[in-house]
């Protein structure tokens, strides 16, 4: 355990005090020694002497002082060793700072009165009554291009179904002149038909007595429906007759159709014309019936529509 400077002066005054005691001790034990000796023996005298007149090993013993431990020298600590410095990376270089010019006159702002929470609220007040302002205008604007928009847009579509109407009507009035023309051309095949078939109208209706006009008229009326769902192929030139045997019930309902001879069409001929027969059923029938037979024979022509 280390010595201190506090427990070195506490050890050099015990040992004073303990040579003041050792020296009070021989001193009463002298005083006590002198006053317990008999009277018969004689008076011993006591003087107190000086201290220089004391031998020298007594006062040596007196001045001497007790020697102060030696106090022990806290040894120096040994210097940390120096630490290695770690390799620092190179720091990329800062750039020049670019002042920006300040565009607000200091001067002006400075002689402003600073605004008050009261103003600045009025300010903000202001600001936000401005921009429901600017949105209310803005959706008014808006609301002005939509409307614009659709009445564009609805003149526009009103211009497309004019245009529609006037080419409907046009058409419309392209197929009444076509159907007219139809017609037209159908009445005259029907004529040419009836001056065609006129001699075999014998053979249109077995009825005797029949009224001639109205056999003509009936074979012209076959002629024409059968005519108009047919397509002559180009194999059977125009002119060209065929006969057809047809098989019917009354109303005009066809049960079957033949082609007979004499027949002017080829195979491709006969088969359209077949089958333009059974497509042109119900055949004519409705003020025919004086004339009309189970069993027809039929010279068509071949004319197109």
């Amino acid at each position: 355990m280390k010595e201190t400077r506090a427990d070195t002066a506490q050890a050099f005054v015990f040992a004073v005090l303990l040579h003041l005691a050792l020296f009070a001790v021989l001193f009463l034990g002298l005083w006590w020694t002198r006053s317990a000796t008999p009277a018969a023996a004689g008076a011993i005298s006591a003087e107190l002497m000086d201290a220089s007149q004391l031998s020298a090993a007594m006062r040596h013993t007196l001045e001497r002082k007790p020697e102060l431990p030696v106090e022990e020298v806290e040894p120096e600590p040994e210097p940390l060793p120096e630490p290695v410095p770690e390799p620092v990376e190179p720091q990329p270089e800062a750039q020049d700072f670019i002042p920006v010019p300040d565009e607000v006159n200091q001067e002006a702002v400075t002689e402003q009165p600073t605004p008050t929470p009261t103003e600045e609220k009025k300010v903000q007040e202001a600001k936000q009554r401005q921009e429901q302002v600017d949105l209310t205008e803005l959706e008014r604007q808006q609301e002005v291009q939509r409307k614009q928009k659709l009445t564009e847009m609805e003149i526009q579509r009103q211009k497309q179904l004019e245009d529609i109407r006037r080419r409907r009507a046009a058409a419309s009035r392209e197929a009444d002149l076509a159907e007219q023309k139809l017609a037209q051309l159908a009445d005259a095949r029907a004529r040419n038909a009836a001056e065609a078939a006129a001699p075999t109208d014998a053979q249109v209706s077995g009825a005797q007595g029949s009224d001639t006009g109205l056999r003509a008229r009936y074979a012209a009326a076959l002629q024409a429906a059968i005519l108009a769902k047919w397509t002559r192929p180009d194999s059977v030139p125009l002119g060209a007759t065929c006969r057809l045997s047809i098989r019917q019930l009354p109303g005009g309902q066809v049960m079957g159709v033949e082609v007979t001879s004499p027949c002017a069409y080829d195979e491709q001929g006969r088969r359209s014309i077949e089958a333009a027969v059974l497509k042109a059923q119900p055949l004519p029938y409705a003020g025919f019936e004086e004339v009309f037979s189970r069993n027809v024979n039929l010279n068509f022509r071949a004319e197109d529509r």
